[in-house]
């Protein structure tokens, strides 16, 4: 499943963030890269054990917390703490697919990289299009401040190289509880109509009712806790 969720950040939010972090201090991207990729990359990374990393992490954290769609797609588990990286011109990112597994920093637990996050947190830039490989041909995606794109980690992906202006964007990866792609674009799709048939009919109608039992035994059938 690959989808965008708008306003994730209000986009005043997400830009204020951006140019907070801008007056930090980074370091080369290849600080988190796996061999394949590094050859590939060429942008900068915040810092991930520095203060204003921390601080801009729990913002995206509460922000993550509190929006339904992407509880409701992604159905977390296991979230690697955000990340932010930034692309002037003549950077990018080639073709890579990211990491099985990732260690998180602060627990030592090792965390499947299901879904992959991009949330935007600059506008007015040239390039630096964030291109997906879909069972639908290549999707580029250069969005708004504050949206997020959620997609599958396995998918071959690339940032074009940026022409002008500052690609500042978080990054993240996370475990879903269900394992099983398809069946955790199953679960989506179901929860997205009984949220839409509650506000029709009322939380309490007998069909709504009926839906929402079956949602949650194929929760219990496929969730790994």
């Amino acid at each position: 499943m690959l989808i965008v969720i708008p306003d994730v950040l209000p986009r005043d939010e997400a830009l204020a963030l951006g140019r907070e972090i801008a007056q930090a201090t980074w370091v080369d991207g290849n600080a988190t890269s796996g061999p394949g990729a590094a050859l590939a990359k060429r942008n900068r990374q915040l810092p991930e054990d520095g203060a204003v990393a921390a601080a801009a992490q729990a913002r995206v954290q509460q922000a993550l917390a509190r929006n339904p769609v992407f509880l409701s797609a992604a159905l977390p588990r296991a979230i690697y703490p955000p990340l932010f990286n930034r692309y002037g011109p003549g950077e990018g990112f080639g073709d890579h697919v990211d990491n099985a597994i990732r260690r998180d920093p602060a627990t030592g637990a090792l965390i499947r990289t299901d879904l992959s996050a991009t949330l935007f947190l600059s506008e007015g830039y040239e390039g630096g299009e964030l291109t997906i490989e879909s069972e639908f041909g290549q999707v580029a995606y250069s969005l708004p401040a504050g949206h997020m794109v959620l997609y599958p980690s396995t998918s071959l992906h690339r940032v074009t190289p940026v022409i002008s202006g500052e690609r500042i964007a978080c990054f993240f990866w996370l475990q879903s509880m269900i394992r099983d792609g398809a069946a955790r674009e199953s679960l989506f799709d179901l929860d997205q109509s009984i949220q839409t048939l509650t506000l029709e009919r009322g939380g309490d109608d007998g069909e709504v009712l009926r839906l929402t039992k079956v949602y949650h035994n194929l929760v219990r059938r496929w969730a790994e806790c």
